[in-house]
């Protein structure tokens, strides 16, 4: 439907034959339907198989579910009184007897069942003292099998249903809407995008969603309303993309002398070809003279920090200043140190910005970034402050972006007057390509795809609380040869205390477990000075286990450390269980990641323990994540603006394909969408980015 035919779409709800000022009330404050278009896009849930019948025989005691009949009454009856009155219909198939039970509208319900009258009942059947019971059925003359079908369930609450607007109350409402409304529906899909991918009329497609005549044609109308829904997301993103391409200038950095001294003299290993193509494709952007707006995705341990300083090196080499923001403190840190031992050689000036960065060293540190003394500024979300102003931020890198809000990111990016700095978007946790297809297409995507060479892939093994005792004889035997061993609990907000508990207990077995070893302990409630000292020590080789929460899925690099137990690991979920296994297998010795468990795990835990045991590959777990958990945790998708009512990510694959290519042949064809049969599409197009904030250039 489009917006703009607002007269009649605007309608108040009040109006609609059926409906009057007291329901029209109760539609606004219970459901939010205040007009014709909310009704026609209040959509059902689920739909009833009215299609076929059961009968009573096919019946069979293990059954609890919702069948629908075909008979006729031969016989009532009242029983009990009071609160536990109720009617007993005996109702007859030919094939046997089962009661129809009501407790609620005796009276009325007497008065509509007549015998000799051939009726459809459907509701959930019960085995009550062996005998058949179905409580509350609904109940209609048969009026031949043409008017079977798909029954549409729509939301209600308790006080619509006191009104009469139960799931059959709102049908009847959008029966009665329809065929005045239908005709007032523009589609905003060309009649050729249509025409090529097989899709209905967009009036059709609602009808249909409503009342469908078939599966199959619900099956197209969802697939018509899947297309549109993604056709318009691209479109607005791929626009975005193009304007910031012809609109937005970059600062023009093509200076590589440091970046290659780096390389050259520095490294004490080589690049992956990953890492070098990744390379290329960002030193083409920086050097083009048009804002770079890039993310880079790879898995734990591909190398995006090297990536990232090397990129920071190109805008220092050519006169401008870079900058990291990180989500955590001890992200920042790692970040920090991770680039002073890389510019331990070189003539770069690297500093830190936090929140924990005291006062005076504070006003030395922005002092020296607004003369042009600090080349890279790493820090967390402190970086936006106002009070942070550099002389020529020409770089600026945001890691784990899906962790910082919109607004955050865009005041980053607005640090330079003038001329806006390039922007490289980092992130560790790979990306389903139905996600990075659907929520990145303003974004030029790189991915580092290859790990370090001799790195060998970490063996996860799943073992039972029983399994304890060899468990721990088998750390023993890795802390024998020199390793050492990280032992992660689970942090869950809900209960810090009793975790909290669970972390001190565990600290304590496992002392107890291993007195010839030294044990160091981390948690979010220490003093981050005091989570630094013991992280150090245990990368120090001076405690041979590590203790902790969740608080080490990033920030410790400890290449001797061969084994991590993960206790309760059901409670994690994919993504942070890849993370954590991350911290292992990051030198030249055989790694091992221990999955413990109690015995009951639900379903969606096993699956997540199995996948972790058969699987290395972050792309293949992101997509198993998405199938189980959906996108919203996984990339921050609350935040992008996008409520998909229709699309399924994890299953829609082929449907996202063909909307993205059809974006892209729209607009090689018509850029400015200026032909007349695109006018309808470039009306709804600007309601749409009337309802926006054009975040899209940030990322």
């Amino acid at each position: 439907m489009d917006k703009t035919a607002s007269s009649y779409w605007d309608t108040p709800i009040a109006y609609l034959k059926g409906v009057g000022p007291q329901r029209a009330q109760m539609l606004n404050t219970e459901l939010g339907i205040f007009t014709f278009r909310d009704l026609l896009e209040f959509l059902p849930f689920r739909y009833e198989d009215r299609t076929s019948f059961a009968t009573v025989k096919e019946l069979t005691s293990q059954e609890e579910k919702y069948v629908q009949l075909k008979g006729m009454i031969r016989g009532m009856e009242e029983a009990g009184s009071g609160a536990k009155r109720r009617l007993i219909v005996y109702f007859y198939d030919g094939t046997g007897i089962i009661e129809l039970v009501w407790f609620k509208k005796i009276d009325w319900i007497k008065k509509q069942l007549k015998p000799g009258i051939e009726y459809v009942a459907y509701g959930r059947v019960q085995l009550f003292q062996n005998t058949y019971t179905m409580p509350h059925p609904e109940i209609e003359p048969y009026q031949g099998d043409d008017k079977l079908g798909l029954r549409p369930v729509y939301h209600s609450t308790e006080k619509l249903k006191r009104k009469g607007l139960d799931s059959r109350g709102i049908s009847r409402l959008i029966a009665n809407l329809l065929p005045a409304a239908l005709p007032h529906v523009q589609d905003p899909l060309p009649l050729s995008i249509r025409q090529r991918y097989d899709l209905l009329p967009k009036a059709e497609a609602l009808a249909q969603l409503h009342f469908p005549k078939s599966s199959y044609l619900l099956e197209q109308a969802q697939k018509r309303m899947k297309f549109e829904e993604i056709f318009f997301f691209q479109l607005y993103l791929v626009q975005a993309k193009i304007y910031r391409k012809q609109h937005f200038a970059g600062q023009i950095l093509d200076k590589v002398e440091l970046s290659r001294r780096f390389i050259e003299e520095v490294l004490p290993f080589r690049l992956t070809n990953a890492q070098r193509r990744v390379l290329r494709e960002i030193y083409a952007d920086m050097k083009s003279g048009r804002q770079m707006n890039r993310l880079v995705q790879g898995d734990v341990g591909s190398g995006k920090t090297v990536v990232a300083f090397i990129a920071a090196l190109i805008a220092i080499d050519s006169g401008a200043q870079a900058c990291l923001m990180a989500p955590t403190e001890i992200l920042a840190d790692q970040h920090y140190k991770s680039f002073c031992e890389f510019a331990e050689k070189l003539p770069v000036k690297v500093a830190k910005l936090t929140g924990s960065t005291p006062q005076a060293e504070r006003r030395a540190l922005l002092a020296g970034l607004q003369s042009g003394e600090i080349d890279l500024l790493v820090g967390t979300h402190a970086l936006i402050e106002d009070s942070v102003q550099f002389k020529n931020l020409g770089l600026s890198i945001i890691d784990e972006q899906h962790r910082f809000g919109v607004e955050q990111r865009s005041k980053l990016w607005q640090k330079n007057e003038g001329i806006h700095p390039h922007v490289l978007v980092m992130t560790a946790t790979p990306i389903p390509r139905t996600l990075a297809m659907t929520f990145y297409s303003d974004l030029d995507v790189s991915i580092i795809d290859e790990l370090p060479p001799g790195r060998k892939p970490v063996r996860t093994i799943h073992r039972y609380d029983k399994h304890r005792l060899s468990v721990f004889g088998f750390v023993r035997e890795e802390l024998k040869k020199g390793r050492q061993a990280y032992f992660v609990y689970p942090l869950i907000e809900e209960s810090e205390s009793l975790d909290l508990k669970d972390l001190m207990d565990g600290y304590e077995s496992i002392r107890r477990a291993f007195p010839e070893y030294h044990v160091s302990i981390v948690h979010g409630r220490m003093r981050p000075q005091d989570k630094d000292y013991e992280m150090q020590r245990f990368a120090r080789g001076e405690t041979q286990i590590m203790v902790a929460t969740t608080v080490i899925e990033v920030g410790v690099n400890v290449p001797n450390a061969s084994v991590m137990i993960i206790e309760n690991a059901e409670r994690f979920g994919l993504a942070q269980l890849h993370q954590l296994r991350g911290r292992v297998g990051r030198g030249a010795e055989q790694s091992y990641c221990i999955l413990m468990t109690g015995n009951q795990l639900s379903t969606e835990a096993r699956r997540r323990i199995r996948t972790m045991v058969e699987s290395n590959d972050g792309f293949e777990i992101a997509n198993v994540d998405l199938e189980i958990r959906g996108p919203g945790d996984i990339t921050g998708t609350r935040q992008s603006g996008l409520n998909l009512m229709f699309t399924n990510l994890a299953k829609d694959y082929p449907i996202i394909e063909k909307a993205k290519k059809a974006v892209e042949e729209l607009l090689a064809a018509d850029p400015t969408l200026q032909a007349p049969e695109h006018a309808l599409l470039k009306k709804h197009v600007q309601m749409q980015a009337a309802e926006k904030l054009n975040w899209a250039r940030i990322s």
